[in-house]
């Protein structure tokens, strides 16, 4: 009987291990380290994050402050989701020149296309100076002296951090302000794009498959990083080298099987595990309905036009992907939410909390917390709403109401002096030009027409045939006039004129509460937050996802999102060949690619039952930024390339349930078929260190 027990116990904790979270790497000694070893990883905390030695966090880059990208060669290879690059495939697109459709591999270094205003972040060194930036601050201060007395502190550690010339200093705030972290990194701007497979299969499946498992997308992309002779970050220069790293991701040709040990490390961007119960409801009952709507109107429209006209297709490509993806995730949020029964989880925590606060006596200390947030996010709910709503018209899908709100700030910008104002000009010159690069008035208009009535029912779509500012030239042309002239055009203009009251009334009157309710929640936010690692110390807290680097392990696993039906964790090219659909704009596949499934020439990069694998599923826990993460075996092997979750467990920036949070991978060795086999570029494959971790010498 005690052999039995002791081996429950066990069972109990591989469970525990896998129950999500995402670690900061510098403290992973202790728990984290047992965690990873009882799920069969071979990691140690020092192979991972070591600011002495080469360590994997040295092969592992935030991608333009928005995605992941990790280093797999000696001479700076970077591989990212095609995503994550799309941007930059599509500026260097054009009918002539179609990559997104095409493709784009670079045969030699020569042929590697530089990218504007395109950059990666190295993490150098990590540390708590929570001590620090919080000397001085108490409970009793209000919310205005509390930060300034935090960024008084900030600045003085900022400034007096040790560092090198060449590297950049930033604080990150924890724990929903309880803790700080300094972040010592080196951003290398000279980002060369090298290789990049069709839209096709980078994004085969497109938005019927976006968020859904089983998946079949070859979601990445192959830049190079370039640095100066000393091997160190320099801007765009044609006599710049190809980077050297620290340290480079080695790639496993031997693949993944369910139960298989996975670590991924990115930069995860925002998560919201600690919302109280009533904050989740109404996210789910209030927020992703409204925005669901506006989106799903907009992308009707868009969808529509592209599917028309190659040309519409190409200027809308990431407009749609962005707009798109945003949709299906909140959709299936809510889903998730309703099927883990997250709200009512929370609230049975919330319930422990108070009983505990009683049996501790910590009462009056906190026991007021819970209760002013219940009536502070009902108070919230109204102006959270408009504001919303607003945000997604204004900000995230009209672009004619984009260009307006730009002009709505140069106006206001002629009240001040002369140099501020035309410094303000040059800002919203560059920022309408960039609209304007990839604008279809036609298409904006009907998109206007099909989401306004999301936010008001008073609305005329003929401004758009009397704006002039759905023209670049004329537009431009009003921006050249003095302060009195741009002013007085502006208020003749028909869409200025229907936008500026909507506008004026969001920073008069809806931004102002909310700034205010908001403030007012993310104080009690932290004390509850505080209170609930005092109160119940024996649960795991790992920090929100704030855009800093992290760790998240698990494991190969498959699931069952619904009564009756199971998905195996491993999907293969056979299913690719399944969907395809001729000429359809998600479905279609290029001949080669079915030539080659044809032949089965599969090369080195076969499954031991002599099919291709193309994605996988794991039980790491991810979110938007973990895009392009690498997922490495239990030796730190490259096995898989982050880039989804599924629909089911998108709720996992809410609430993490290991039965259904499930995050999507490319199986690395699709990657490197498609590079080889597919695209002939076979010297990037020989840059690369292929090994084989599974065979035994």
């Amino acid at each position: 009987m005690k052999l039995i027990k002791i081996f429950f116990l066990f069972i109990i904790f591989q469970l525990q291990a896998q129950q999500g979270g995402m670690w900061i790497p510098s403290l992973l000694e202790g728990i984290n380290e047992t965690e990873i070893e009882a799920l069969g990883g071979a990691l140690t905390a020092s192979d991972i994050y070591d600011i002495n030695n080469s360590s994997l966090k040295d092969a592992i880059a935030h991608f333009n402050n928005g995605c992941t990208s990790e280093v797999i060669s000696l001479k700076g290879l970077l591989l990212t989701n095609h995503h994550c690059g799309y941007s930059q495939i599509q500026s260097h697109s054009s009918l002539e020149n179609d990559y997104l459709k095409n493709g784009f591999w670079a045969m030699s270094l020569n042929e590697e296309i530089p990218n504007d205003e395109l950059f990666v972040d190295f993490v150098v060194r990590i540390e708590d100076v929570t001590e620090v930036v919080l000397a001085g601050v108490t409970e009793t201060m209000d919310a205005k002296a509390r930060q300034s007395k935090i960024d008084s502190n900030s600045y003085y550690v900022r400034t007096e951090a040790t560092k090198e010339d060449w590297q950049n200093v930033g604080i990150k705030v924890f724990y929903q302000g309880n803790q700080y972290y300094l972040f010592i990194y080196e951003r290398y701007e000279d980002i060369r794009l090298v290789g990049a497979p069709p839209t096709s299969i980078g994004k085969f499946g497109s938005d019927t498959d976006n968020w859904v498992w089983p998946r079949h997308t070859g979601d990445f992309a192959v830049f190079r990083i370039y640095a100066d002779a000393n091997n160190r970050p320099a801007k765009y220069a044609t006599n710049n080298v190809p980077y050297t790293p620290k340290h480079h991701l080695p790639i496993s040709l031997d693949g993944v099987a369910e139960d298989d040990f996975t670590l991924v490390m990115g930069f995860p961007g925002t998560t919201n595990e600690y919302l109280p119960a009533v904050a989740v409801n109404q996210v789910v009952n209030k927020i992703n309905p409204a925005n669901i709507a506006i989106r799903e109107s907009a992308l009707k429209v868009i969808d529509a036009n592209m599917k028309a006209s190659d040309k519409v297709r190409i200027q809308y490509a990431s407009k749609q992907a962005r707009i798109a993806n945003a949709w299906k995730k909140w959709i299936g949020e809510n889903q998730g939410i309703a099927k883990s029964g997250a709200i009512d989880i929370k609230r049975a925590l919330e319930e422990k909390f108070k009983n505990e606060l009683l049996k501790k006596g910590l009462n009056n200390q906190y026991g007021s917390v819970l209760p002013e947030l219940e009536t502070l996010y009902q108070s919230f709910e109204a102006v959270n709403l408009n504001r919303n709503k607003f945000v997604e018209v204004f900000v995230r899908t009209s672009e004619l109401m984009q260009i307006m709100m730009q002009l709505a700030q140069l106006e206001n910008a002629t009240m001040a002096d002369d140099a501020t104002f035309n410094k303000a000009k040059e800002g919203v010159s560059a920022r309408l030009k960039s609209i304007y690069r990839n604008y279809n008035p036609q298409v904006d208009k009907e998109v206007f027409q099909a989401i306004i009535p999301h936010f008001t029912d008073k609305f005329d779509a003929s401004i758009y045939n009397k704006t002039a500012f759905t023209n670049q030239k004329l537009a431009l042309k009003i921006l050249e006039g003095s302060k009195a002239d741009i002013v007085k055009a502006l208020n003749k203009d028909a869409a200025y004129q229907f936008a500026k009251p909507h506008i004026t009334k969001f920073y008069n009157e809806v931004e102002p509460e909310w700034q205010i309710k908001n403030t007012q929640i993310n104080n009690l936010q932290r004390q509850y937050m505080k209170a609930l690692m005092e109160v119940l110390p024996d649960e795991r807290y790992f920090p929100d996802a704030n855009g800093t680097l992290r760790v998240t392990y698990g494991k190969v696993k498959g699931y069952a999102p619904r009564d009756a039906v199971y998905y195996e964790p491993i999907t293969y090219l056979d299913g690719v060949i399944e969907k395809y659909v001729p000429r359809d704009y998600e479905f279609d596949v290029p001949q080669k690619l079915i030539d080659l499934h044809k032949t089965k020439n599969y090369g080195n990069y076969a499954d031991s039952n002599g099919k291709l694998p193309v994605a996988f599923i794991g039980t790491n826990h991810t979110t938007g930024g973990n895009s392009g993460s690498p997922a490495v075996d239990a030796n730190g092997n490259l096995v898989g390339l982050n880039f989804d979750r599924v629909w089911e467990g998108t709720m996992s920036d809410i609430y993490y349930d290991p039965e259904i949070c499930r995050n999507i991978m490319v199986d690395i060795r699709y990657v490197l078929f498609i590079i080889d086999k597919f695209a002939g570029a076979t010297h990037l494959v020989d840059e690369m260190t292929l090994v084989h971790p599974k065979q035994k010498d």
